[in-house]
């Protein structure tokens, strides 16, 4: 690995790949972007931009060659991701770190068949969307996977400044996308039981978990919400008082689920101009509330240095 700059291969020039090739850029990486589909070259250079430091092919293998980092953004099945693998595998340097984003399919599974060469440097390195904003990369090994592996994995991300944690144990969803089903599930139960409209759901959540788990998260809220006495107290009072709260189980056939798209839709609208319209105040207020977090950071470290 190049300690001054580091090169990623971007397989897969998708939503996920294209930010994950931004964030790279950004960082003053060498990025390789690799997709068949012909007007890769196009998207990458109104996406990502051009220069020495960003390159396109359609060779995978070329892509790969001289890749420290190797992230795959194909599609979400297991039998194109084993063949994308054993493709990389044959080509990138014996060093390189493999990982998939992959949101359910796990590197076990993704190994199974490969050479212990390749599997011993194959893991996920699932993100959040869009990576170049959102912090977290869930790290996830599989039987395989070499420790040294994933220590490499956990130091390239950080460079890219994100926020890597090694999960423990293979499942299915991971840890973030798991949670995310809980609260989706329920959410969808109290829309179709006509408790709350899509819109007013979501200011709920911006204006209460979603601000006090971006500063604190759900553990260390339960430890301050006990008070002095901490998440014991918590557990012995007001916890009990919510016990016999049961989640709801959302309609999920066909009609049910068409009435929920529709209000949705009829509540943000849809088609590229909203994408693109929504996708941008994302952005606009993600980058704020991190560069709020960030200075506090900053002044909290300042106190200590005065100290």
């Amino acid at each position: 690995m190049t300690a001054e700059q580091p090169t990623v291969a971007v397989v897969g020039a998708g939503v996920i790949g294209l930010s994950w090739a931004r964030l790279a850029r950004e960082h003053g990486w060498t990025v390789v972007v690799t997709d068949p589909r012909p007007d890769v070259a196009e998207l990458v250079s109104s996406s990502v931009g051009e220069g020495a430091d960003v390159r396109v092919t359609p060779d995978l293998s070329d892509a790969v060659r001289a890749a420290d980092l190797v992230q795959e953004n194909g599609p979400e099945r297991l039998t194109v991701k084993q063949q994308l693998f054993t493709e990389i595998g044959a080509a990138a340097p014996a060093q390189a770190i493999l990982a998939t984003s992959s949101s359910s399919i796990t590197a076990s599974e993704i190994a199974d068949g490969l050479t212990d060469g390749v599997a011993e440097r194959l893991l996920v390195g699932h993100p959040f969307n869009p990576p170049e904003l959102m912090p977290l990369v869930e790290v996830v090994p599989g039987r395989r996977t070499s420790p040294a592996t994933t220590d490499a994995a956990v130091a390239l991300y950080r460079q890219l400044g994100r926020e890597p944690v090694v999960v423990g144990k293979e499942i299915p969803g991971f840890v973030a996308n798991r949670l995310q089903g809980a609260i989706s599930r329920e959410a969808r139960f109290l829309v179709q039981s006509q408790v709350v409209s899509p819109a007013d759901l979501d200011t709920i959540l911006r204006n209460s978990l979603g601000l006090r788990w971006a500063t604190i998260g759900l553990f260390e809220g339960n430890v301050l919400g006990g008070g002095p006495g901490g998440i014991r107290h918590l557990f012995a009072g007001v916890g009990a008082q919510t016990g016999g709260i049961e989640p709801g189980v959302p309609a999920t056939d066909a009609e049910a689920v068409e009435r929920l798209i529709t209000q949705v839709e009829a509540t943000y609208g849809t088609g590229p101009d909203v994408y693109e319209a929504l996708r941008v105040r994302r952005d606009r207020r993600t980058r704020a509330v991190l560069d709020a977090l960030a200075a506090d950071d900053d002044d909290v470290s300042d106190g200590r240095r005065e100290s």
